[in-house]
C-alpha cells in the first residue's frame, strides 16, 4: 500500500516560515519524481515545486525566492521550506509522487491527503 503523509501545515503569520514534510511508504522514492502542490479555496490545483529522482529542483515563479523543496532518500520524505509566507499563500498543499510502488515497474501517480496551510494575522 502507497502512503503519502504530509505534515507541517498550520497557521503563521504573514512574514512567517513553515516546512512540510511528506513521509512516504510503499513507493520506490529514490526512482520517484516529488513535488508540491497546493489549492487554495475556489480555485485548481496548482504545482508548486518539484524535484526529479536525481534532485534537479524547480519552483514556480510565483514562490521563487520564497520557497524550496529538497529530499532525503534515506528518510524517503521530500520537504516544503517556505518562508516569507503570504496570505495568498493560503491553501491545502498535496504532496504527488511519481514513481514505481515496490515489486512493480510501471510508473505510477500518488497523491497524500494533503495539509492546511493558513497565512494570516
Amino acid at each position: 500500500q502507497v502512503q503519502l503523509v504530509e505534515s507541517g501545515g498550520g497557521l503563521v503569520e504573514p512574514g512567517g516560515s513553515l516546512r512540510l514534510s511528506c513521509a512516504s511508504s510503499g513507493i520506490i522514492f529514490s526512482r520517484s519524481d516529488m513535488a508540491w502542490y497546493r489549492q487554495a479555496p475556489g480555485k485548481q490545483r496548482e504545482l508548486v515545486a518539484d524535484i526529479t529522482s536525481g534532485g534537479v529542483a524547480n519552483i514556480q515563479n510565483s514562490v521563487k525566492g520564497r520557497f524550496s523543496i529538497s529530499r532525503d532518500n534515506i528518510r524517503r520524505t521530500v520537504y516544503l521550506q517556505m518562508n516569507n509566507l503570504e496570505a495568498e499563500d493560503t491553501a491545502v498543499y498535496f504532496c504527488n509522487a511519481v514513481g514505481p510502488r515496490y515489486g512493480r515497474s510501471s510508473i505510477s501517480n500518488f497523491w497524500g491527503q494533503g495539509t492546511q496551510v493558513t497565512v494570516a494575522s
